[in-house]
């Protein structure tokens, strides 16, 4: 994998990367398994729900399989994409009963590679096992937390979770986060960390990429009138002028806790995040 870094020939390219993996495949997608994706542009009934939205290039859903519940079933890659609407490559999978199905990539996964969903798979990179099958300290993605609801965390490029150790008929499993949460042995999960992991170093260089993206632009509230922002007016640049940052509706911006202080999963987590126990 190779991060291009363009010349500074004009303002949108200085400091513009694209990320190039070394194992995609120059193929179009397999047209059974694209869906059409409708845009909303962050709109409710025509009027703006969420700011900044709208726009972007035109896209198609690629149906990715998170559950693999081709038990005992070989598969070979036969393709690495990109995915337009996710940060990980995908991997388009041939299994031997003749069926295609997309699967999320895990980093070293190329074209030729055989991968199997199984109880007794080999403990290499790409095949899904159950967790009390997996040996601890393993780097492991695409977990479930509901058995045979299919992997619902640890998707996004890069990310890996550890497997720390069997308890009974749980897994404790340690997130990037830091955080120690348990879940079911019987839960299927991909070994080896989730493909890309160099997403996060590219730098898009201009807005007009952004705009590719959906993203309309964001405007500062000092920078609005009053009418428009509870920070706005004023000559010149001032200060938010008030005991603390608010949102357009007046609402408190920074530092306000938001989210619901009784925690309803506590039984199945053993170290928070934020927490030291």
């Amino acid at each position: 994998m190779t991060i291009k870094v363009y010349k500074r020939n004009t303002a949108g390219r200085r400091n513009m990367s694209v990320i190039k993996p070394d194992e995609l495949t120059d193929k179009k997608p397999e047209k059974k398994l694209l869906a059409k994706l409708s845009k909303k542009a962050g709109r409710a009934g025509g009027k703006i729900a969420v700011r900044h939205q709208g726009g972007g290039h035109k896209r198609r859903y690629r149906l990715v399989d998170f559950r693999q519940d081709k038990l005992d079933v070989p598969g070979k890659i036969f393709a690495i994409e990109k995915d337009p609407n996710r940060s990980a490559l995908i991997a388009l999978v041939h299994y031997q009963d003749g069926d295609k199905r997309y699967i999320l990539a895990s980093e070293g996964m190329k074209k030729g590679v055989e991968v199997v969903t199984s109880e007794n798979a080999e403990i290499k990179k790409g095949n899904r096992l159950k967790l009390k099958n997996i040996p601890a300290g393993m780097i492991i993605s695409n977990v479930e937390l509901v058995v045979g609801k299919g992997g619902q965390i640890v998707r996004s490029a890069g990310s890996g979770a550890t497997l720390m150790a069997i308890d009974g008929k749980m897994a404790q499993l340690k997130l990037s986060s830091g955080e120690i949460r348990l879940i079911s042995g019987e839960c299927f999960a991909t070994i080896g960390q989730v493909s890309n992991f160099e997403h996060g170093a590219e730098k898009i260089g201009k807005a007009g990429r952004g705009r590719w993206k959906n993203k309309r632009p964001a405007v500062r509230g000092s920078a609005m009138n009053p009418v428009d922002h509870p920070h706005g007016g004023g000559e010149g640049r001032q200060g938010v002028g008030l005991k603390y940052p608010k949102t357009p509706w007046g609402k408190i911006a920074l530092g306000k806790k938001t989210r619901k202080q009784k925690k309803y999963s506590d039984k199945f987590i053993v170290k928070r995040r934020t927490k030291k126990r």
